[in-house]
């Protein structure tokens, strides 16, 4: 049966549903909790894959990737894709953006220099 090798990488079962709850990405967090799963015998890669949408080699790779590289083997990269159809701002322009401009303080400079 596959199954995680927690001891080859000095991890518990644990370690990983922590990962599977403080992983940055969701689908980090996915793959972590079925590690976690499958690992602890609450469920094994192809009952767990329909219970959560996915196909059964997709799980199985998670489980190999994992006795291969480790938690690092499976935390999400993003690898492409398409452009955002709107660039993501950076946040000293989208700090300035979300304050409101004042047309009071235009006018009282228009107004003091007359």
């Amino acid at each position: 049966m596959l199954r995680p090798e927690y001891a080859k990488w000095d991890q518990t079962p644990e370690d990983l549903l922590h990962l599977s709850m403080e992983a940055e990405n969701q689908r980090s967090r996915e793959r972590y909790l079925a590690l976690y799963m499958i690992g602890t015998g609450q469920s094994n890669a192809t009952d767990w894959a329909a219970r959560i949408g996915r196909e059964n080699q997709t799980v199985m790779s998670w489980v190999h990737r994992y006795n291969r590289a480790g938690p690092a083997g499976v935390a999400y990269q993003h690898s492409g894709g398409r452009t955002p159809f709107l660039p993501k701002l950076n946040k000293p322009q989208s700090s300035q953006r979300s304050k409101p401009a004042g047309r009071s303080s235009m006018h009282c400079q228009g107004v003091a220099g007359r």
